[in-house]
């Protein structure tokens, strides 16, 4: 969430973000009036307690004089003053409490280089890269390439998991396999520390990377247990330094996670039901840097590139495009997409579909979970918090399957994947 003194100091900014966002600024003068109701209760209590110290020199004072009638009468005014106190405190927590819930419902301030617009259709296009395949014969799409090379088992793991479910079979396992580890080796020269995370998380560490009260369709909930699975190892990895103070040198933190990430999806009703684009169980190798406040728009550019990097090394053809402000998230101060291009898809007429997202989160997260760095001079502050997919294998899989899929019903592998998966060609079995 935003930081209580920012948004003090900057109210007017904050509500020009809310409504490049099509949202009401109002809720910034609800939190503010909230803010300062918590800062008089506060200021209500410490005079309270300066009345039980002063009471209570005077008790001493009274019983030492031996005026025990006196003494009785403090002792009282002592008690209604403790009880005072205590009712005090209840209402400040209480005021605390709703502020700090509705700042929550406050978004990331936007970058100045966010498009307006209302949903994805506003997104605006940055680049594109790869030239997109023309194929002299009729293309399938991933799920018939899937069942034709027997790569996958949908209908049986739709009968005993449920739909989004599916089964990996014989060289799709070695994809998968292989789409990590590339990914993986391109991090690690870049300094990334690799971690396999937790893929459950207590709604603590949660929240500190999400606003649970948005992602209601997103994430599962462990029954009994104050657990939740993981919809990306994110969560996980940006938990790490939970009220840490980083020490300035050790900055940008490179952080990079493979993980099985679990959605629910429920509000993707109707789209992509079937085959393994949009799933409730995925691999992804993620990427994370704690950095100075300064240094954020030149890792972001960084980060970024090394997911356009991962891409074009695989030969997948793609594009970016820059979040707009009515679909950018509520962490997010700027978001960068890769789509990649799908041929099968829009009845085998090919569209580009979301792949990996860059996102610069300021200090938004690092709030919520007090990470802070501080200075050689002593100086501290709020790290910011960078966040982006390196590749979501699922879906790598399915721009490969298309891409590369030949006349005789093979999928040629890319060739950055050969040493990984000893092969290069995926064929018919016999």
């Amino acid at each position: 969430m935003l930081d209580i003194h920012f948004l003090r100091e900057n109210q007017d900014k904050v509500k020009l973000s809310e409504k490049k966002r099509g949202r009401e600024p109002a809720i910034v003068d609800e939190v503010l009036n909230t803010d300062e109701q918590w800062r008089k209760s506060l200021k209500n209590v410490e005079e309270l307690k300066h009345t039980r110290n002063v009471v209570s020199e005077e008790i001493n004072a009274a019983k030492k004089a031996k005026q025990n009638a006196l003494a009785e009468q403090k002792i009282k005014r002592m008690r209604e003053v403790a009880e005072e106190i205590r009712q005090g405190e209840e209402k400040a927590d209480g005021f605390l409490r709703q502020r700090n819930e509705t700042l929550k419902r406050i978004g990331n301030v936007l970058d100045k280089a966010v498009p307006l617009g209302k949903d994805e259709n506003d997104n605006k296009e940055i680049k594109k890269s790869g030239k997109v395949p023309k194929f002299p014969f009729p293309i399938k799409d991933h799920i018939e390439l899937g069942l034709e090379l027997d790569l996958f088992e949908l209908d049986t793991a739709a009968s005993v998991a449920g739909a989004r479910f599916y089964y990996l079979k014989n060289e799709a396992i070695l994809l998968d396999l292989a789409l990590q580890r590339f990914a993986m080796d391109v991090l690690l020269r870049k300094g990334f520390v690799m971690y396999c995370p937790p893929f459950m998380l207590n709604r603590a560490a949660l929240e500190g990377g999400v606003n649970l009260t948005e992602f209601q369709d997103t994430i599962y909930k462990i029954d009994t247990e104050d657990l939740y699975l993981i919809g990306t190892s994110e969560h996980a990895l940006i938990a790490l330094q939970k009220d840490k103070l980083l020490q300035e040198k050790d900055l940008p933190l490179r952080i990079g996670g493979l993980s099985t990430c679990f959605r629910k999806e429920l509000g993707a009703h109707g789209r992509d039901t079937k085959g393994i684009f949009r799933v409730h169980q995925f691999n992804k190798v993620e990427m994370i840097v704690f950095c100075r406040p300064k240094d954020s728009m030149k890792l972001f550019t960084e980060m970024e590139g090394l997911s356009e990097y991962i891409f074009e090394q695989l030969g997948i053809p793609f594009r970016v495009v820059s979040i707009c402000s009515g679909d950018i998230g509520n962490k997010q101060s700027l978001q960068y997409d890769i789509e990649a291009w799908f041929p099968g898809q829009n009845e085998k007429k090919g569209t580009y579909r979301e792949v990996t997202s860059c996102s610069n989160c300021l200090e938004y997260q690092a709030v919520t979970l007090n990470t802070r760095f501080v200075t050689q001079d002593g100086t501290k502050g709020y790290t910011h918090i960078l966040n982006n997919t390196a590749i979501a294998t699922s879906r790598a899989m399915v721009a490969i399957l298309e891409n590369f899929q030949t006349k005789g019903g093979s999928v040629k592998i890319p060739k950055v994947l050969w040493p990984y998966m000893g092969m290069k060609e995926i064929k018919r079995k016999k």
